[in-house]
Order: C-alpha cells, then structure tokens, then sequence
C-alpha cells in the first residue's frame, strides 16, 4: 500500500517541482490528439474528392498501397522486429476491418450517400466499438452504458430512415456493415496495443494487405482508368499518407500523452467537424436534422464514456472514426 501511494502521488510532485514543463506537456499532448481528429474528420470530403478522378475499388487499393508504403518505410527506420507469431491473427483482424473492410465499404456508400449523411452514421462507431469491446473483453458496463447505446442507435436509425424517404438505401446499408468491421478492426487493434505501440499495430495491418492491395490495385485500374484531377489526386494523397498513417501517428502519440479518456473527448467532435467540412470543400446541403442527429449521439457517446468509466474497466469508446 506504501508503495502504491508513493506511485499515485508521483505526478503530483513532479507536476509541482515542474510547473510549466509538466502543463505544456500535456498541452502538447492535447494538440497532437485534436490534430489527429482533425485529420479523420476530413476523410469523408476527401474520398469524394477522389472518387473524381478513380473508381471506388481501385481508390480503395490505391489508399491502401500508397499508406503501406509509407507504414513499411516508418517500421524500417525505426528498425522495428517482425510481431509475434500469436499476434498475426489480431493483426489480420485490424487490417481486414480497419484497412480494407471500412475504407471500401464507406467509399462505395459515398458514391450514394453524401459526406456529411456519412459522417452522422458512422458518428455511432464509437458506441459500436464499446459493445464490441465489451463482449470481447467479457465487461459488464453498468445499464447507463447500455441505455445511451441503445438511444444513439436509435438516433442514428431514425435519421438515416428519414433520410432515405423512409427506407434505407444501398449507401446506409453500407455505412451499417462499415461499423461493424470497423469496430471489430478497432477493438482488436486496441487490445495488440496493450503490448506494442499503436501506430506499430496500424503499420503491420497496413504491411500485412499490401500483396492483396498492390494484386486489387492492378486489376481495378483495368476496370475503372482513372481520369485526373486535382480534387481527385489531392482526395488520394490526403485518404493514404494522412487519415491512414500520419493521423493515426497523431491520435496514439497524443492519446498516450493525455490518456484515452481525456482522447476521446476531442474525438467527439469529429462528425460536427466532417459536416463543417461537407460544406465548405464539397458545397453540400446539409440538412437540418443532420446537426441535431450529430449532437444527439455525442451526447449519448459521452454518456457511455462517463458511466463506462466508473467501473474502471475501459469498454474501447474511444476509438477514433478513421475510414
């Protein structure tokens, strides 16, 4: 027990004995992660973009080839050793639902469905990942937990339905089956970084699809020529180097600074941003009930996040949005 509160009590020390230094490092902390966010919300615009210039399977392995190489450069400077053997399996999981399942099912749901309708859907992907994450793990979130995740699905069902003229449309299914691989990618690749650092677990996710994503590169291409634009190439670059690598570089290195909790608290403000920017790069309409739908499910979001937490046992909500 002594040495237990000599643990707790450390920070609070070194916090008085180094003032400033010890603030601006959680400040910078704070940055890195907003900045993280800041690059995921711009994921949704930016597809759109490059669905101007390549087909949808063909941007998808493209994305996936160019972030790769970037991954496999990074893992090579930092002389990084080959994943145990036992972790291969996790890893595959990461890469089937973070970096081919979600990119390819979003990308096909925005040839439909419009950015900023997307970003209101896929808003529930941290819920989704917290049940994930609870039957994975075997927690028991407290019934406040479940009652905020069943009022956001509620929401986030209600205005894609009154959305799509009271149905659901190709697109929404879609965005749908991109939440649950992507949830499933999420919570996997949450538990591998337990054991090695995170932008570790997203770079050999990325290594691991390359053969797969170089094969569908060159046979896309041959189905769906692509015609290029700036919008286009820009869309491409922004969706490889900086949602799938560089932001996810940010998000872990500020999340280990500030912690998960006080994390994914900018994170919530991802979909509001993603609607900001529907508007302003894309000139999208974005419909009233798309703000409110928004709102609604970061409040209940927040809502499993504060009673998640009081049991001590982490449920995985605070996993970024990444497409």
């Amino acid at each position: 027990m002594r040495a237990k509160n000599s643990a707790t009590t450390a920070p609070s020390i070194a916090v008085s004995a180094l003032g400033a230094p010890a603030a601006r490092h959680r400040g910078s902390g704070a940055l890195l992660a907003g900045l993280g966010v800041l690059t995921f919300s711009l994921t949704f615009p930016s597809t759109v973009w490059g669905l101007e210039s390549f087909g949808p399977w063909s941007l998808v392995a493209l994305r996936s080839v160019l972030a790769a190489t970037i991954a496999g450069c990074a893992l090579l400077a930092g002389r990084v050793a080959l994943p145990e053997r036992r972790h291969w399996a996790g890893l595959a999981v990461v890469a089937g639902g973070v970096v081919a399942g979600f990119p390819l099912l979003t990308t096909l749901a925005l040839q439909t469905s419009t950015s900023s309708h997307a970003a209101v859907v896929v808003g529930l992907l941290p819920l989704t990942t917290a049940l994930l994450s609870a039957v994975r793990t075997g927690a028991r979130p407290p019934r406040a937990f479940w009652a905020a995740a069943v009022a956001g699905a509620a929401v986030v069902i209600a205005f894609t339905v009154q959305q799509s003229g009271g149905a659901l449309s190709r697109g929404d299914l879609y965005l749908f089956a991109a939440l649950l691989v992507c949830a499933a990618g999420y919570t996997e690749g949450g538990r591998l970084a337990r054991v090695m650092p995170g932008w570790q677990v997203i770079g050999w996710a990325l290594v691991l699809c390359l053969p797969l994503s170089m094969a569908g590169a060159a046979v896309a291409l041959r189905y769906e020529p692509a015609h290029l634009t700036v919008h286009g190439v820009t869309g491409l670059v922004w969706v490889s180097a900086v949602s799938t690598f560089l932001g996810m570089f940010l998000w872990y290195r500020g999340m280990a600074e500030i912690g998960v909790e006080r994390a994914s608290q900018l994170q919530l403000a991802q979909p509001l941003l993603t609607l900001v920017w529907s508007f302003l790069a894309l000139g999208e309409r974005v419909s009233a009930a798309a703000p409110v739908a928004a709102v609604a499910v970061l409040v209940c979001i927040a809502v499993t996040q504060r009673a998640g937490g009081g049991g001590g046992r982490r449920t995985g909500a605070g996993a970024p949005v990444r497409s």
